[in-house]
């Protein structure tokens, strides 16, 4: 079993067939650098090794497995099918055009989302068979969103961190996605989602909020009783490698060759994977356009094309050679003379000295895509470019502009504002030039890719360490038991229980039906209050009709609504504070739902309330503040107060609060065993104001008066249940 894996949807080697024998060969790219820079031993990186399943025996799939085992790799077999369908398909015809702005590309079917689903269950099964229950696990990129979530749910305890390597769009464009509260469950798995930029993080923090009815702060998101650490990575270079390669007989004879080739020319270098995202057509436009302005350059510049195959295939892509092509085409015939063309075009991938070549001779590079996570050929081009000149022109879109801030800026879809740049770049003074290399140069050395994957792992273990010391107060199994202990050999038991939040989940609604408590909580305190001794009372800021609509058929609960200002023993109920006069603070919070959609006061006899749970997340947040400093204003000088729950304002009287209840039940029924959940600070009252010895119970992160804390509340109806059918000590009185 492993204590540390890498997920991605590619192994770092590369499986083919080759006049009938298998042969694997060892790719490079960033994350393969980073991860063997770091040396950490265990290591097992899992993957699809990239040849189908159906193509192989069973005896060439074991030797496969053996094979990459020397490689410190395990392979996730995926048939022809779901290679069309889960990465063709659902990966890079839905989610990738989605996650690139491109939403009118994409393709939304059952069956692509079906593939999706399961093959990120294989690449489970992978984890769960090779990984240690406690494991640190880095999953990869939109290939295996779903991945986090269901790997927390068959490894708690392990250590689980998520990159996503392309942009992440704004909640406008991922509310397109039919699967989108999925995808966001699946990423809510892990301990820390790192993205290349803050605007990605942001996009993501939004969504969620939307989608999942969560809040996040200073980057952290609670849901479902864990924390989730969202933050920004951005990606770098293997620098030195760069450096080194410049030095290689190889890429000086290249460098030279191509002095030779571009003699006495300026070369515009545009490298780029065939993509509709790059935008090379805009850059031919822009080009064209330069041409035409500036006659001047005519046989004293080229711009050279690399476009390296990308999904061949597929019928937009086809579509996208066949244009760029014929654009080339109509350029070259309409400016070339017989010796000389102004662009020259290559379909083909190049060997990677070749490029390093490229990058040092090019004079002015063009990195100008229309959307672009991060976009290392920026970077690398910079890298290269060891005492020469150069010029970066960078897309305002692409994740690298966050860094490279003395590159010369232009949107992508301004063709004109894209040739006056180019002219500016050719014209440049090489000092200037030299300059802003250097300073770019110096970034892009101190954080390479391998310093980018050791401070995405050590940020794993802080978001780890932070997630589980954030319930400080950990209720542990050990203690559940202790306390069940006391709770059946106790002489007389007082049971404190709040609703919302603790014995049911929060819903959007504030209707009584949507949260009515199950008919199996009913019957389990039924059971807990007919045992003898035992007095079990629901504090709650419900309204009486609601409490008394749900628990009438449980004749012996006790129930306190509206946070103490009534309670019910018997079939009578009791007020316990006068009425104040709330129609201007009902009138405030009216006037603030009309313009605030999805928002809703609620009329209590002593309380008003304002909910904001189906408000958008963004107004929401100017809302509450702007509400809560006029009712602060508006109650001053009363006995009102103004306070803020679970996507909730709340005018009540300041002397009507749990905290008296509390002390009042402790007094009318004295017990030796004491129990009392929640999850607010209205239940903090509570805490505070019952004896040290009691059993207190927080449901949720923060700071508490409560003696333990617990993430769910799953774990105190679990507590709930074992009360109901626990042993009681017989012919044990008062």
């Amino acid at each position: 079993m492993s204590s540390f894996i890498i997920v991605s949807n590619r192994l770092p080697v590369s499986v083919t067939r080759v006049e009938g024998k298998l042969e694997f060969t060892v790719s490079s790219g960033g994350l393969a650098t980073a991860m063997s820079s770091l040396a950490i031993k265990d290591q097992l990186w899992i993957g699809w090794p990239g040849i189908a399943e159906d193509n192989l025996t069973a005896a060439e799939k074991a030797l496969i497995t053996k094979e990459l085992r020397k490689y410190n790799c395990h392979p996730v077999h995926l048939t022809s099918q779901q290679v069309a369908e889960f990465y063709e398909g659902y990966s890079n015809d839905t989610l990738w055009p989605i996650f690139h702005y491109f939403q009118a590309y994409a393709k939304f079917s059952h069956h692509y989302w079906a593939a999706y689903r399961a093959v990120n269950r294989r690449f489970l099964n992978a984890v769960k068979k090779m990984a240690a229950p406690d494991a640190t696990i880095w999953i990869q990129d939109y290939q295996l969103m779903l991945l986090p979530g269901s790997v927390r749910n068959i490894l708690p305890e392990s250590k689980i961190g998520f990159f996503l390597h392309i942009p992440f769009p704004s909640y406008e464009v991922f509310r397109l996605l039919p699967e989108r509260k999925e995808i966001i469950e699946g990423l809510m798995g892990a301990d820390l989602l790192g993205f290349h930029i803050y605007d990605y993080a942001r996009h993501f923090l939004s969504s969620a909020n939307h989608i999942l009815g969560t809040t996040s702060e200073r980057g952290v998101i609670e849901y479902q009783g864990r924390r989730v650490q969202v933050d920004t990575f951005p990606i770098g270079i293997d620098y030195e490698k760069f450096r080194k390669t410049l030095n290689e007989k190889k890429t000086k004879a290249e460098i030279d060759r191509l002095s030779d080739r571009y003699k006495n020319q300026q070369l515009l270098l545009s490298v780029d994977r065939l993509d509709y995202s790059k935008g090379i057509m805009r850059r031919l436009e822009a080009f064209e356009l330069f041409l035409n302005e500036h006659p001047e350059y005519m046989k004293k510049v080229t711009m050279l094309i690399i476009a390296v195959p990308s999904r061949t295939e597929v019928e937009t892509y086809k579509n996208l050679r066949d244009e760029i092509e014929q654009t080339v085409s109509r350029i070259n015939g309409m400016y070339s003379t017989v010796d000389w063309s102004p662009i020259s075009y290559q379909f083909q991938g190049l060997p990677f000295n070749d490029i390093v070549a490229l990058y040092a001779k090019a004079d002015v590079a063009l990195v100008t895509p229309l959307r672009d996570g991060m976009n290392l050929v920026a970077k690398e081009y910079v890298a290269s470019k060891r005492g020469r000149k150069g010029v970066l022109i960078l897309s305002e879109m692409a994740g690298a502009a966050d860094e490279l801030h003395e590159s010369l800026f232009v949107n992508p879809n301004d063709i004109r504002q894209l040739a006056t740049t180019i002219h500016q770049a050719l014209t440049m003074s090489k000092k200037e030039q030299i300059r802003r290399l250097r300073t770019m140069q110096t970034r892009l050395s101190d954080y390479t890719v391998q310093r980018w994957g050791q401070d995405f792992l050590d940020e794993l273990a802080n978001a780890h360490r932070s997630h589980r010391g954030a319930l400080s107060k950990r209720l542990s199994a050990t203690a559940i038991d202790t306390m069940l202990e006391s709770y059946s050999q106790a002489k007389s038991r007082l049971l404190l229980l709040d609703y919302d939040g603790t014995l049911h989940g929060f819903s959007n609604s504030i209707s009584a039906s949507s949260v009515r408590p199950s008919q199996r909580l009913k019957q389990q305190l039924k059971r807990i209050s007919q045992q003898p001794n035992t007095k079990v009372c629901i504090v709650s800021g419900r309204p009486r009709k609601t409490l008394d609509e749900w628990f009438n058929d449980v004749p012996k609960l006790l129930l306190v609504a509206e946070h103490g200002a009534w309670m019910r023993k018997g079939d009578t109920w009791q007020q316990n504070t006068d009425h104040i006069d709330m129609s201007e603070v009902e009138k405030l919070m009216r006037s603030y739902a009309s313009r605030t959609p999805g928002s809703i006061v609620e009329a209590k006899d002593f309380a008003t309330v304002w909910h904001y749970r189906r408000v958008n997340p963004e107004l929401a947040f100017i809302r509450n503040a702007n509400l809560k400093r006029q009712l602060t204003q508006l109650v001053e000088g009363t006995d009102l107060g103004v306070y803020s729950g679970n996507k909730i304002i709340e005018v009540k009287p300041q002397m009507i609060h749990k905290g008296e209840i509390a002390k009042y039940l402790e007094v009318e029924y004295p017990s030796e065993f004491v129990f009392c959940a929640g999850d607010d600070y209205t239940d903090e009252h509570m805490f505070e104001a019952l004896p040290k010895n009691a059993h207190t119970v927080k449901v949720g992160f923060g700071s508490t008066h409560a003696a333990h804390q617990v993430g769910r509340l799953e774990r105190v109806l679990g507590i709930i249940e074992k009360m109901s059918t626990a042993p009681i000590a017989a012919n044990r009185k008062r």
